[in-house]
């Protein structure tokens, strides 16, 4: 059977974050700090925290991609170790304890190697006693998101929000059981999910473009302390 394809929502992801951000005005002149999944919801993340004057941060978070099958997952890895298994896929797939670990080591290797891009030396913004507001471009599986919350409430927040602008029904479900609440502009309930179905305009974000993003944030977080808030950004 043939489901039709969802009509776009967002023209890209400078404009979902924009509807997002719209979504979480309440927390505006709260101690707030917004989390980006990079690579794809930095641009969000990034609209977010420019509506809101709240600090920008990363969470790295990776898919655990299925052997042979990369565009599949049964899991996720956090930049501080946390691991979440998709238990009903590994049993499915019939993983065995060396795929699993061998993945696990792949993924943690790439997590650090971005970390090293996207950081350098600088510890995570703390979140102690202040609002995360975990932002991707969506939520499919959900896996990414929940092991981004699973590491941040190591961190002692005071709650955790996961914001994105368009999810699954599933993914929402579970994400609801670790978050604190979780923000959608769409919320799909369709058998089968793309994020990208959303998107008018959809591409692979590259490591560049993810930093063009923060460094755009430093720069008018600088200008906001000598001029009115700034207004949202688009390339």
């Amino acid at each position: 059977m043939e489901y039709p394809r969802q009509k776009p929502i967002f023209e890209n992801r400078f404009d979902a974050g924009r509807q997002l951000a719209e979504k979480l005005m309440q927390y505006r002149g709260k101690p707030v700090v917004v989390l980006a999944i990079p690579n794809g919801g930095v641009p969000v993340a990034l609209q977010v925290a420019l509506a809101l004057g709240a600090d920008l941060d990363l969470v790295i978070s990776r898919k655990l991609p299925l052997p042979l099958r990369p565009e599949g997952g049964f899991g996720a890895v956090a930049d501080d170790g946390t691991v979440i298994y998709n238990q009903e896929m590994v049993k499915r797939m019939g993983l065995t304890q060396q795929q699993i670990s061998y993945q696990v080591s792949k993924v943690r290797g790439d997590i650090q190697q971005r970390s090293l891009l996207y950081r350098s030396s600088r510890p995570l913004s703390s979140v102690s006693e202040k609002i995360a507001i975990i932002v991707d471009d969506g939520l499919a599986s959900g896996y990414t998101m929940l092991a981004a919350v699973e590491s941040i409430r190591r961190k002692h927040p005071t709650e955790i929000v996961a914001a994105v602008p368009a999810a699954s029904a599933l993914a929402v479900k579970k994400v609801e059981k670790v978050a604190d609440r979780v923000v959608t502009v769409s919320t799909d309930f369709s058998p089968r999910f793309y994020v990208s179905d959303h998107y008018r305009y959809w591409n692979v974000l590259s490591d560049d473009e993810g930093q063009k993003c923060l460094a755009e944030w430093r720069r008018r977080r600088y200008d906001a302390n000598i001029k009115p808030p700034p207004k949202s950004v688009d390339y």
